[in-house]
C-alpha cells in the first residue's frame, strides 16, 4: 500500500507539472527508496530500494565509488553490510559481490527489491584507511543527528540512473529535515515518515539531508533564500550566533557577482565536531548546486567560527559558478564508479577559490594589505607542490599517483593561475575584463544543463579573449613552466619584498619556536623547517637543537615555562647563555638577546608607478 500511494503522488505531481504521457513509463520506473532512521540498530541504518521490474536476467546495484566534488577515491559500499536481494515472495534471490560498491543479481526478473544495512563514516574516520573526507561523509547518531550525504545511503542500478527516485525516510518525531531536494510528494506511508522526489540519481547524491532538532535561520538575499542550519553535539552554538555574520557575507557574494543566479534556494548544513569522541575530523566543506555540508570543530570560539564560515562558505557558494554553471561532459554526465576526470580543476577549485578572496577585497570585507598576504601564503603553500607538474594533466590523472598527492595545489596554484589571468585581462581590456567577467560569459554560453567540450575549453577561452591568455595556458597551465608571480604584481605597480617584523623571543604570537617530545616531556627542542627569528640566528641556534641549560637552569617543559614568562621582561642587552644538544654533542652559546624579528615576505607597492599602472591596480581589486 505504501508503495502504490508514493508511486500515486508521483504520477500526479508530473501530470501538474505537464510531464502528461510520460506518467505511464516513469509509474513503472521509479525507483522507491526507504531509509529507516527511527529503527537504528548498533549504529547502522536499514535501506530498502525497489526499482520497479527489470526485463534482464542479470541486475546490477552499485553504491558510488567517487561523487563529484571530492576528487578521490572513497568506495562507499564499504559501509554497507548485509546486502540481501529479494523476489517478489520475499524470498532471498542469489548475488555476486564484484567489487567493493558492486552487486550483481541473479534471476533480475524476479527482483522486487534490495536491502542492505548502513555504516556511518564519522564516527570510523580513525579506524579506516583513506576515510572518507567528513563533508561527503555520513553520520548516524540514533535520535541525535543524521548527517545524509545520500550517496552514502541510496545506490543505482545500471541502466536507471536517469530515473525518478523517490525517497521516503522513517525519522525521529523531534528531528527536522534541512535539504533543498523536492518534498513536493504529498503522500507518506505515515506522518513519521518524510517523502522527497529527484528526477534522476545525479539530484539524490546532489541534495544531501541533515536531520537534527530545531536550530535553524533563514534571510533572503537579492531574490535567493539562505537556510542555515546548524547541529552542534553540545548545545554550544545556535544558528542566531551566525546570521549576522552569514547574511554580511552572502550579501557581498551576491553583489560580486551580479546577474549570475542559477538558484532561488541555498542551505548550509553545519555540522560541529566533538573533538573529545570518535567523531568527524576532517574539516571543510562539499559543494552542490543548491547547498552545501560543512564540517567544523564544535571547540572554535566564535571569532575563529565566523571567520571559518566565511573561508569556507564563501568559497562553496562560489560554484554555482563554476563547476555547477559551466562544467564539462566529465562532470554533466558523471560515472560514480568508473570516473573520467575533467582537465580543469585549475577553473573549478581555483577560480572559486580565487573569487572566495577576491570578493572580500572588493567589497571591502578585508584590506589590501590582508588580500597581498592570502595571496603570498597560497604562493608560500603551493611551493611544496610540484610545481612543474602540468595542472590539466594533474587534473585529469587526479584519482591516480603520482598526481594525486598535489590535489591540495588546486586552492593554492589554482588560485593563483586565475590572480594571473585576472591581471592579464585588465592589462589587455584596459581594466573593462576580468575572470568574473569570463565566467559570465561561459555562464551565459553553457549554464547548468549544457556542458562543454573538455578539449575545446581552452581555444573557447582564447577566441573570447587575447592571445596572452593563450601563452599563459600553453606555458603555465597545460604546460610545466612553473610562474613567475613577480611579472603579475609589477604590471599592477606591487613588488614582493622582504621586511623585518617584531616577534616574541619563543613565540611568534601564538606560534612556538620550539616543541616538545610526546614521550618525554623533559625533551624541548627548537622545531624544524620553520624560518627561526633573528635571537635564536643570532645565537646560532638551529632547529632541531635540544634545549638542556639556560641561565643556569637545566630545562625541561616545567623549568622552560617561567624563562619564557621572564622573556617578556628582558631588554636587547640582557645576556643569556644556553646550552643544547646537538647531534649528540653538547654546545654551549652567550650573547645578547636583542630585539628578535622574522624576515617576512610581504607585496608593496612600487615607487613612481604611471597613473595607467595605478588604474589597472584599481580595476582589478576594485572593480
Amino acid at each position: 500500500m505504501r508503495k502504490y500511494f508514493l508511486i500515486i503522488s508521483c504520477s500526479l505531481l508530473l501530470y501538474a507539472c505537464g510531464a502528461g504521457k510520460q506518467l505511464v513509463s516513469i509509474e513503472k520506473s521509479a525507483v522507491i527508496t526507504s531509509i529507516d532512521l527511527v529503527n537504528v540498530v548498533d549504529d547502522k541504518v536499514q535501506v530498502s530500494m525497489d526499482p520497479g521490474a527489470f526485463s534482464t536476467e542479470t541486475v546490477i546495484f552499485r553504491i558510488p565509488k567517487t561523487v563529484p566534488g571530492t576528487y578521490s577515491t572513497d568506495n562507499y559500499g564499504k559501509y554497507v553490510q548485509d546486502f540481501e536481494a529479494l523476489d517478489y515472495k520475499g524470498n532471498a534471490l542469489s548475488f555476486t559481490k564484484l567489487d567493493e560498491n558492486s552487486w550483481s543479481v541473479s534471476n533480475g526478473t524476479q527482483l522486487d527489491k534490495v536491502r542492505y544495512w548502513v555504516n556511518d563514516t564519522y564516527d570510523t574516520e580513525n579506524e579506516v584507511e583513506d576515510a572518507v573526507f567528513s563533508p561527503a561523509g555520513t553520520n548516524i547518531e540514533k535520535d541525535s543527528n543524521f548527517m545524509l550525504n545520500l550517496h552514502g545511503f541510496v545506490g543505482y542500478f545500471d541502466g536507471f540512473k536517469e530515473v525518478p527516485y523517490a525517497i521516503q525516510i522513517k525519522k525521529p518525531a523531534d528531528l527536522i529535515a534541512t535539504t533543498t531536494l523536492s518534498d513536493q510528494i504529498d503522500r507518506k506511508p505515515d506522518p513519521l515518515w518524510d517523502a522527497f522526489f529527484a528526477n534522476r540519481y545525479f539530484e539524490v547524491i546532489d541534495n544531501p539531508i541533515m536531520y537534527a532538532k530545531p536550530n535553524t535561520e533563514s534571510f533572503e538575499i537579492n531574490g535567493i533564500t539562505v537556510t542555515l542550519s546548524l547541529f552542534s553535539p553540545n548545545d554550544v552554538y545556535k544558528a542566531s550566533d551566525l546570521k549576522s555574520r552569514m547574511l554580511k557575507m552572502m550579501e557581498a557574494q551576491k553583489k560580486f557577482l551580479g546577474e549570475v543566479d542559477s538558484t532561488k534556494e541555498y542551505n548550509i548544513l553545519l555540522y560541529l565536531s566533538n573533538v573529545n569522541k570518535p567523531d568527524a575530523h576532517g574539516f571543510g566543506a562539499l559543494e552542490h548546486h543548491t547547498s552545501t555540508v560543512v564540517v567544523l570543530p564544535e571547540a572554535m570560539d566564535i571569532g575563529r567560527l565566523e571567520q571559518a564560515m566565511v573561508d569556507v562558505v564563501s568559497h562553496e557558494f562560489f560554484h554555482i559558478v563554476t563547476p555547477l554553471s559551466v562544467h564539462s561532459e566529465e562532470i554533466q554526465y558523471f560515472d560514480f564508479n568508473d570516473p573520467q576526470m575533467s582537465q580543469h580543476l585549475w577553473m573549478y577549485e581555483g577560480t572559486t577559490e580565487y573569487f572566495a578572496n577576491l570578493f572580500q577585497i572588493q567589497q571591502e570585507l578585508i584590506t589590501e594589505d590582508e588580500f597581498y598576504e592570502r595571496m603570498l601564503t597560497k604562493i608560500g603553500n603551493a611551493s611544496f607542490y610540484d610545481d612543474n607538474m602540468s595542472f590539466t594533466v594533474m587534473s585529469e590523472n587526479i584519482l591516480e599517483q603520482p598526481y594525486e598527492p598535489n590535489y591540495a595545489n588546486v586552492y593554492e596554484k589554482g588560485a593563483l593561475i586565475n590572480m594571473c589571468l585576472d591581471i592579464i585581462l585588465r592589462e589587455e581590456s584596459n581594466g573593462q575584463k576580468g575572470m568574473l567577467w569570463l565566467m559570465k560569459e561561459l555562464s551565459k554560453k553553457y549554464g547548468s544543463d549544457v556542458p562543454f567540450e573538455d578539449e575545446v575549453l581552452f581555444d573557447e577561452i582564447v577566441a573570447m579573449t587575447y592571445p596572452e591568455v593563450d601563452t599563459f595556458f600553453k606555458k603555465h597551465v597545460i604546460g610545466t613552466t612553473p610562474i613567475d608571480y613577480d611579472l603579475y604584481f609589477e604590471k599592477v605597480g606591487l613588488a614582493t619584498k622582504d621586511v623585518q617584523e617584531p616577534t616574541g623571543y619563543f613565540f611568534d604570537g601564538q606560534v612556538p619556536y620550539m616543541d616538545v617530545d610526546v614521550q618525554n616531556d623533559s625533551v624541548v627542542f627548537i622545531r624544524e623547517n620553520i624560518e627561526l627569528n633573528s635571537f635564536f640566528n643570532d645565537l646560532k641556534l638551529q632547529g632541531g637543537d635540544i634545549f638542556r641549560v639556560i641561565n643556569g637552569k637545566e630545562i625541561n617543559l616545567e623549568t622552560l615555562r617561567p624563562i619564557i614568562g621572564e622573556s617578556f621582561s628582558w631588554t636587547p642587552e640582557t645576556v643569556v647563555s644556553v646550552t643544547v644538544e646537538r647531534d649528540g654533542e653538547m654546545i654551549s652559546v652567550e650573547g645578547p638577546v636583542g630585539k628578535p624579528v622574522k624576515k617576512v615576505k610581504k607585496i608593496v607597492p612600487l615607487e613612481n608607478v604611471d597613473q595607467k599602472t595605478l588604474n589597472l591596480r584599481n580595476a582589478w581589486l576594485k572593480d
